[in-house]
């Protein structure tokens, strides 16, 4: 009978179309910032579907919410999971794809009377995104012990929230201690989030790895002055540093060739008036990598080039780490049972690095993990045109039915 079992296509997508209602955005996507009202009524409607499908759910003190699938023994868990929490203009799949794929595979188990040596745990992560709470992937973190307990609950988010607050707010601080789950690996659906796989004609990514992560806000500290008085040579103007410094990144990057990235996702300057040389000016610039050395030479190109721009234009800077994770290695074992099941289905796989950060890279250090790329349309994501094709999200939930019950059936999972 598990030779031949699959999930319900129709019956995933309509969880994800429903948990799509929540935090609708006119014209598509969704906004559900990590905490917010949404955000607790997202979580509600999971939490009823985990009990629906006879789950022993749990919260831990960050808020992660972990449903368990009892097994035959009292072996530590396959756990299956991501988040729901969704940047300000987001997509229905990024994330909510992964937890909801995780509540199918109980589903299809469930419906086939298949029990399992191992339990299996799907769990929601809090504030993967970190639009609304700095850094990213706190939940997860929390979790593994990467980040610390105390600072996460002190953290102040956009709005001036601070994040414990709001979690007693919405009923979602619990009590089980962070790090009282011990998985004996960990499995993440998502999509692309890229054009590789559209682009190529495949229909699977097995992921070996996350690119390496580094976040810094820059502070430019000058003089404001009259635009039409002041001589350029007499001028300290903030704006234009802060220019420099954003097409210095993505000289870097240039420079570096691929896998190098560089991003400048913000930028501000103050007064922000059309005749007023601006006194203050703020960026934020993302770089990643898949090698960690490489990451570290184009932070410390990125930060020279920073601090000899302001001392030519007579600034002062302020530097400060937003995020920083270091690249990560999938579990090559799990890597290997991903692109089994994905070419026993007859799909296409790719060997590929997440060019974007996930929570599977939290547990990569204490557990074999590894993650299942899905296609994304046109490589959309963080955009209310993210869309993935049904049939693709069914592929995709059926390699991860097939390598957790794999995983799940064993002793030993993996030989470990």
């Amino acid at each position: 009978m598990s030779a031949n079992l699959r999930i319900d296509g129709r019956r995933l997508t309509s969880r994800l179309a429903a948990l799509g209602e929540i935090g609708a955005l006119d014209g598509g996507g969704v906004k559900r910032l990590a905490l917010t009202d949404a955000d607790k009524a997202g979580r509600d409607r999971l939490v009823s579907w985990m009990r629906e499908l006879g789950l022993t759910v749990e919260v831990d003190v960050i808020g992660n919410i972990i449903g368990t699938r009892a097994g035959t023994s009292a072996a530590p868990p396959i756990l299956l999971g991501s988040h729901i929490d969704t940047v300000a203009t987001g997509g229905l799949y990024d994330g909510a794809l992964g937890v909801l794929a995780g509540l199918e595979v109980v589903a299809t188990l469930n419906d086939a009377g298949i029990e399992t040596h191992h339990p299996i745990a799907v769990a929601a992560f809090t504030n993967e995104e970190g639009a609304r709470f700095a850094p990213d992937m706190m939940g997860s973190g929390t979790q593994t012990g990467a980040l610390p307990l105390e600072d996460m609950l002190r953290v102040k988010g956009i709005d001036g929230a601070r994040l414990g607050e709001e979690l007693d707010r919405i009923g979602y601080r619990g009590d089980l201690p962070v790090g009282a789950m011990k998985p004996a690996a960990f499995l993440e659906l998502h999509i692309e989030q890229g054009p590789v796989l559209e682009k190529e004609g495949i229909a699977i990514g097995a992921v070996t790895g996350v690119q390496g992560i580094s976040w810094t806000e820059f502070t430019i500290e000058g003089v404001s002055n009259h635009a039409g008085t002041t001589p350029m040579a007499m001028r300290h103007d903030a704006g234009f540093v802060a220019a420099e410094i954003a097409v210095l990144a993505r000289e870097i990057a240039r420079e570096a060739g691929p896998p190098q990235v560089a991003t400048v996702g913000a930028f501000a300057v103050e007064p922000g008036l059309v005749n007023v040389v601006p006194e203050t000016a703020t960026l934020t610039v993302d770089l990643r990598h898949t090698d960690e050395n490489a990451l570290r030479r184009a932070e410390r190109r990125l930060h020279e080039g920073a601090q000899a721009a302001v001392e030519r234009e007579g600034c002062a800077m302020a530097a400060r780490s937003l995020a920083r994770f270091e690249p990560v290695a999938f579990d090559p074992r799990l890597v290997d049972r991903v692109a089994f099941h994905a070419e026993a289905f007859g799909l296409g796989v790719k060997r590929m690095p997440s060019g974007a950060g996930h929570d599977a890279q939290m547990f990569a250090p204490i557990c074999p993990t590894a993650m299942i790329f899905v296609p994304s349309r046109n490589g959309l994501s963080h955009n209310i045109n993210e869309y993935t094709a049904p049939d693709e999200i069914e592929a995709g939930a059926n390699v991860l039915l097939a390598t957790v019950l794999e995983l799940a059936s064993a002793d030993s999972p993996l030989g470990a």
